[in-house]
């Protein structure tokens, strides 16, 4: 087994060939070389991890954090970055309030239970959506007929947001999210005016409570009685609008075109719609794009693996699309198995830093697709699935757009 000081680092992210399938390098690293080296885009060295339990074990040790990322040491995506994507303001603020305090403070409003009560206004939504992408006319984009705008107001409706400041949140989204296009000046000024926005949302709800998420959370404590602070409001709402919206409508443009890339899979759940549930773990599992970037984490100590060691001081690369790909935890990880049960991807991460907004995604993905197979039977890709583009230099590496007919 080749030792990742023996090898030449690997640029990240590795491309691949084709804009649904995973880069060939993928198994190659998982087979030769599980802890690879790899370098950013701005040059600094970290590891990059492609075995399940690997990936697994590091999401959930404690020797391995995202607060490290803060660090001096710790890798830069890219060169202009000074203080880290990761260890944004917003970032910094929300480590500030303690993780777990801060989950136990939130998770609370994300329960499969309050979930599956939102789900017949997904539906609804949906299905207005889909009206008005009918009334365009075939062909059209899912995404911004669909996957952009069903999220969006989900998540606005959840926090108590206007659904009219939409396309604020998707250029400061779009800023955070990008490896290259933006200037250190362009990103901190996103991130203050995304911050006075938000304060000013805040301030306004604390004038005129309503039933939302965020005015909630204003009345909300600790276990010993103590409110979030104000800072900590501030990034949560930041946190969950920018979340809320930007994974999952890549989640349901990803879906869309992996179900209809290949016809029998969307034939498969015509004919049995109770595969929905199940279906749509299983795009979250096999998509390669899903997890984008993949997650990052500091290591405090030195990290025993299966093939090597990570170093105290190491930045490290846990790729979940990766991982979810591994023969070794998966028969058949390259075939979709539309009724593949059971499925422990890692998609939404594992241990204490999973992903908060899981249950809202899953159920959004439901909703959606079973709304799009009731009302679009039809529904086929417009153009052939390798003209598919993604964004590039994103750490999430969504399409740019799913044109579709019916």
């Amino acid at each position: 087994m080749s030792d990742m000081r023996e090898m030449e680092p690997v640029d990240y992210p590795i491309p691949a060939p084709e804009v649904l399938d995973p880069p060939a390098q993928w198994a190659e690293l998982r087979q030769k070389c599980p802890v690879a080296g790899v370098r950013f885009p701005s040059g600094d060295a970290a590891v990059l991890l492609t075995r399940y339990e690997d990936v697994r074990l590091a999401l959930s040790d404690s020797r391995l954090t995202r607060e490290g990322l803060a660090r001096p040491d710790a890798a830069r995506i890219t060169a202009g970055d000074a203080e880290g994507i990761f260890s944004s303001p917003m970032a910094r603020t929300l480590n500030a309030e303690g993780h777990e305090r801060w989950r136990r403070m939130v998770g609370k409003w994300f329960t499969a239970k309050r979930m599956a009560a939102l789900k017949p206004r997904m539906e609804e939504t949906a299905d207005r959506l889909i009206d008005t992408m009918i009334e365009h006319g075939s062909p059209a984009d899912v995404i911004s007929h669909l996957a952009f705008p069903l999220p969006v107001y989900v998540i606005c409706t959840m926090l108590g947001v206007p659904e009219s400041d939409r396309e604020l949140f998707k250029g400061w989204s779009d800023t955070f999210l990008n490896m290259t296009k933006y200037t250190k000046e362009e990103t901190d000024a996103a991130h203050r005016d995304f911050a006075s926005y938000m304060a000013g949302l805040i301030e306004a709800k604390r004038q005129a409570p309503g039933e939302d998420l965020l005015s909630q959370l204003m009345d909300g404590t600790d276990a010993e009685g103590e409110p979030m602070s104000e800072e900590g409001l501030v990034a949560t709402g930041q946190a969950l609008l920018l979340a809320g919206h930007e994974t999952t409508a890549g989640f349901i443009a990803m879906m869309t075109a992996h179900l209809l890339s290949e016809r029998s899979r969307w034939e498969r759940l015509l004919a049995d719609p109770s595969l929905i549930r199940s279906a749509v773990e299983e795009v979250l599992r096999f998509d390669p794009n899903g997890s984008g970037f993949g997650m990052l984490r500091y290591a405090h100590d030195d990290v025993e693996l299966s093939e090597g060691t990570i170093p105290r001081g190491t930045t490290v690369v846990c790729s979940m699309a990766a991982a979810n790909r591994d023969e070794r935890a998966w028969d058949g990880p390259d075939a979709m198995d539309l009724g593949r049960s059971p499925n422990p991807h890692l998609t939404f991460g594992a241990g204490a830093h999973s992903c908060l907004g899981q249950p809202l995604a899953r159920t959004e993905l439901q909703a959606v697709l079973g709304v799009m197979l009731r009302r679009l039977p039809d529904l086929r890709l417009a153009v052939d699935a390798r003209e598919l583009q993604r964004h590039e230099g994103m750490l999430t590496s969504h399409l740019t757009e799913v044109p579709v007919t019916w």
